[in-house]
């Protein structure tokens, strides 16, 4: 099973009509975050099956998907790489770590990110030392930010709260919307398992973040409790 091959079968799968609906939806716009990304208009469980059958395709093969303006080769490279990843020893996890980081220009959505990041870069850093990912989270790049954040969440689903804590601090003045939703859905991920971690974070901060990542974050909250938070009552 060939580059060609999974290339060829990606482009057998092409909708049209779902494609300039993805490119709206992924705001491929001039000066939109995912400007001049393009669609084959392929759904991400099809992505996901035909990327299974190709997770013996070499890291050179994968480096060059990576490159691919189409949005689902990166999709299918990155799914590839988790694929990988579960099935890898220790030492061969490491070297899929570090070239998911050496070629993550290629991880360039926000579903690129959110279905590959906690999967190779989170898990793999569960027991291993954090810096890496503040220093993404220190990134201009909106991406490396992303990776830093949503990276965290297999940390929250072992009740490691410290890293996504004090990686939402570095993003509370964010700019970009993006963001905002991310920490937002990961300070509301360590609510579902502690809500007075996350409660006690957002008494500090909520008046300094941004709206959206307020909502976000305290979306399953009571709605008297969601009430306070929204008009500075609490």
């Amino acid at each position: 099973m060939s580059l060609s091959h999974l290339r060829k079968e990606l482009k057998n799968h092409r909708n049209s009509e779902q494609a300039k609906i993805l490119q709206r939806f992924f705001k491929t716009g001039k000066g939109e975050y995912g400007e001049g990304d393009i669609f084959y208009g392929i759904k991400v469980p099809v992505t996901r099956k035909i990327a299974k059958r190709f997770v013996d395709l070499s890291f050179n093969d994968l480096k060059i998907l990576l490159a691919s303006e189409v949005h689902e080769e990166r999709l299918a490279a990155g799914l590839i790489m988790v694929e990988k990843f579960n099935k890898a020893n220790e030492k061969e996890r490491e070297k899929i770590y570090r070239f998911y980081l050496t070629n993550r220009k290629g991880i360039n959505n926000w579903d690129l990110v959110d279905l590959t990041a906690p999967k190779i870069i989170g898990t793999y850093l569960l027991n291993r030392d954090k810096k890496n990912l503040f220093d993404l989270a220190k990134s201009n790049n909106l991406w490396d930010r992303r990776i830093a954040i949503i990276s965290t969440l297999p940390f929250i689903r072992k009740n490691q709260f410290d890293e996504t804590l004090n990686i939402s601090r570095l993003l509370l003045k964010d700019k970009h919307d993006l963001i905002h939703k991310s920490v937002g859905w990961m300070l509301r991920e360590i609510g579902k398992i502690n809500g007075d971690v996350e409660t006690e974070f957002l008494l500090k901060h909520y008046k300094e973040m941004p709206r959206t990542m307020l909502r976000y974050a305290i979306e399953k909250f009571p709605e008297r409790k969601r009430k306070q938070f929204l008009e500075g009552t609490i």
